[in-house]
């Protein structure tokens, strides 16, 4: 993207209540935002929805002169910006109605032929909810997924932090401008985050912090992956609204049931209830619905005879060696493990090439 062209884009995100959606619009229409501000108005008023305040709004200088600004900003300050029309934005979020016309980001964000995953929750995680969210996590490394969030506290920074221990790049989608960063604590958390991954976010550096930017920024969350997963939510919350988001775009969701009684369970069991979401309980779910393929070098390698495995896998291996063949929840039933801690187990040793699933949800040794 040349300079005129990110300084008339610029100009349009800086016009009131234009909107992404009808900036876009206008673009294709006009061939290229500086063309926007050069076509005649009465050519612009035959477009469907654009209107003569807005069209009035576009003749201001304020707003070139914000973006000039804007732009020294983003030079002085290394910030990376994908424009909707470029390569490098993200493809998933090209077909969102309402993407941003440009997203700026930081770090070392490369989401080319990537699986992209986000996980939001509750603020409040417990310390179930935090297990299971890097048992998770875990589970799912040896499939190199992209882990989107919030950058929030609670589920989100558990689930970026996970995916830093694990390897794994990790997107912060911030309600914000880039010259900035909230929650101040996890300041600690960029350095990690950026190096193997980055933020995104399509706030200016003028922009005020505003809680309800929250809102806003979560299109982006949802808009990125190809599902969405709550791990933890009360009855209503910011999550709730990014899985509503995900379900808008067509895109998978997914929620992790808890007991009825319990607060921050009560938002996923409405979700599951009201099959606005699959239900989760290990990765292996993940991987069935999504009918992801496991690493084809991974797959063709064969049990050896003096394989090295974890104290989980020689259980579940030694279990299954009596049975035969068992069915997720008796292995976990047996084993003593949380259901999706089986399920993590058995995906990892089905990677190792030890064991195979079969209909049913029944697994069986090689």
């Amino acid at each position: 993207m040349n300079l005129p062209e990110l300084l008339y884009a610029l100009a349009l995100q800086h016009v009131p209540n234009l909107g992404d959606s009808t900036a876009r619009k206008l673009i294709r229409h006009c061939g290229s935002a500086e063309a926007v501000f050069r076509e005649k108005k009465q050519n612009l008023l035959k477009l469907n929805g654009i209107g003569k305040t807005r069209i009035a709004n576009l003749q201001h200088t304020a707003h070139l002169k914000a973006a000039e600004e804007e732009l020294k900003f983003i030079e002085k300050n290394g910030i990376g910006v994908a424009y909707f029309r470029d390569q490098d934005y993200p493809e998933k979020l090209k077909h969102c109605f309402d993407g941003p016309l440009l997203l700026f980001y930081r770090g070392n964000i490369n989401l080319q032929k990537k699986k992209l995953i986000s996980i939001v929750g509750t603020r409040n995680i417990t310390g179930h909810g935090a297990a299971f969210c890097e048992e998770l996590i875990a589970g799912l490394a040896p499939l190199d997924p992209v882990i989107v969030s919030g950058f929030a506290y609670g589920v989100d920074i558990t689930a970026q932090r996970a995916a830093v221990k694990h390897g794994l790049q990790t997107v912060g989608c911030l309600a914000h401008g880039l010259n900035q960063i909230y929650p101040k604590a996890h300041r600690k958390y960029m350095a990690g985050i950026e190096e193997n991954g980055g933020f995104f976010t399509d706030f200016w550096s003028t922009d005020k912090f505003d809680r309800n930017n929250f809102l806003k920024r979560n299109r982006i969350i949802a808009g990125l992956s190809e599902a969405t997963i709550v791990i933890e939510s009360a009855e209503k919350g910011g999550s709730l609204v990014t899985a509503d988001l995900a379900n808008s775009y067509n895109r998978e969701v997914f929620a992790v049931p808890g007991r009825p009684g319990d607060i921050y369970s009560k938002g996923c069991n409405d979700l599951i209830k009201s099959q606005n979401a699959h239900v989760l309980t290990s990765a292996a779910d993940l991987v069935y619905i999504l009918n992801w393929e496991l690493p084809s070098t991974e797959r063709a390698v064969q049990k050896q005879l003096f394989v090295s495995l974890e104290p989980e896998e020689e259980i579940i291996a030694e279990y299954l060696q009596n049975m035969g063949k068992a069915e997720l929840d008796l292995i976990a039933l047996n084993c003593k493990y949380p259901t999706f801690k089986a399920a993590s187990v058995l995906l990892n040793m089905e990677l190792k090439g030890l064991i195979r699933p079969l209909p049913g949800k029944l697994f069986e040794l090689v």
